[in-house]
C-alpha cells in the first residue's frame, strides 16, 4: 500500500472538487439517511456522522467521495426528531440547543439503522467516520455498534458524557473492539491535549488496533471544508491520507 494509491478516497478536500454523483434520501428503521451509491457492488459501507451543523453540503460531498471509489455511504440525519435542521452558516447559537437535546438512546437507534441499511445494501464490512459530535459517536460505535472500523475527528466528551445516556470517551475506551483511529489538534480549546493523552492511556490495552494522532497548531474542526477559517491544510491532508490507508486496511 502506498500513499499514491488511487483506489483510496481523497479525504478531505472540499465540495467544489467532487463529481456530482446523485444522492438519495432513504428511510431505514425510522431514520432518514442521505445515501451515495457506488457503481456496481460496494467494496464496503461507510457511515458518515455529521458535525453539529447537521447533514450539510460538506457531509454530502464526503458521501460522494466514498461512493466514487466504491463504498456505499450513508449519513443518518441525527436531527430528524427536531425538524431535521441544517445549519449551513455554522452559527453555534442555532446548533447548540439542537445538538445538546440528543440522547444516547436516539443516537444508538440512528447509528444502528445506518449500519443495518449498509449491510442490507450489500456491504461486506462497515466503517464509521465522524467529525466533531460525530467523532464522539464514532468512538462510541467502535465499542457498541455493528461496525468493523471507526475514525474519529476531534470528538469531545472524553472526560464527561456529551449527552444523557451516553458514555464519556474514557468510559467507552475499555470496550473498544474494532480498529479505531482518532485525530486531535493540540490547539483545540474544547479538547485539551491532557484529555487526549488520558484517552490514549485508557484505550491502548484493548484487543484491537488503535491509534491517536495529534497535530500541533491545529484547532477544532481543522479538517472542515477548506473554505472554513478553521481548516488547517497540512493537518487535514495528513489526516486524510491516514484515513484512506486505515479504511483500506480494515475494510478491504
Amino acid at each position: 500500500m502506498t500513499r499514491n494509491d488511487r483506489d483510496l478516497p481523497p479525504l478531505p478536500r472540499g465540495p467544489q472538487d467532487t463529481v456530482q454523483r446523485p444522492l438519495a434520501r432513504i428511510d431505514h428503521g425510522g431514520t432518514p439517511h442521505t445515501v451515495a451509491q457506488p457503481n456496481g457492488a460496494p467494496r464496503a459501507g461507510i457511515v458518515v456522522v455529521q458535525e453539529a451543523w447537521g447533514v450539510t453540503g460538506y457531509i454530502e460531498w464526503l458521501l460522494r467521495v466514498f461512493a466514487d471509489v466504491g463504498y456505499v455511504a450513508a449519513a443518518p440525519h441525527l436531527y430528524h426528531r427536531r425538524g431535521d435542521v441544517v445549519i449551513e452558516d455554522h452559527d453555534f447559537a442555532k446548533a447548540r440547543p439542537v445538538m445538546t437535546s440528543l440522547n444516547g438512546e436516539e443516537i444508538a437507534a440512528d447509528i444502528g439503522n445506518a449500519t443495518g441499511f449498509l449491510r442490507e445494501a450489500g456491504a461486506p464490512r462497515v466503517g464509521i467516520i465522524g467529525f466533531c459530535m460525530g467523532g464522539t459517536i464514532a468512538l462510541w460505535a467502535a465499542a457498541h455498534a455493528d461496525v468493523d472500523a471507526a475514525v474519529t475527528f476531534y470528538g469531545s466528551g472524553i472526560d464527561k458524557p456529551r449527552w444523557s445516556g451516553f458514555e464519556s470517551g474514557l468510559e467507552t475506551a475499555a470496550s473498544v473492539r474494532v480498529p479505531w483511529l482518532g485525530f486531535y489538534g493540540d490547539a483545540d480549546r474544547s479538547i485539551p491535549p491532557a484529555q487526549v493523552e488520558r484517552l490514549r492511556t485508557a484505550i491502548e490495552p484493548v484487543n484491537a488496533p488503535t491509534q491517536i494522532v495529534r497535530y500541533p497548531g491545529a484547532g477544532h474542526a481543522f479538517a472542515s471544508d477548506p473554505s472554513s477559517p478553521k481548516h488547517v491544510r497540512e493537518a487535514a491532508e495528513d489526516a486524510g491520507i491516514r484515513t484512506r490507508e486505515f479504511l483500506a486496511a480494515h475494510l478491504g
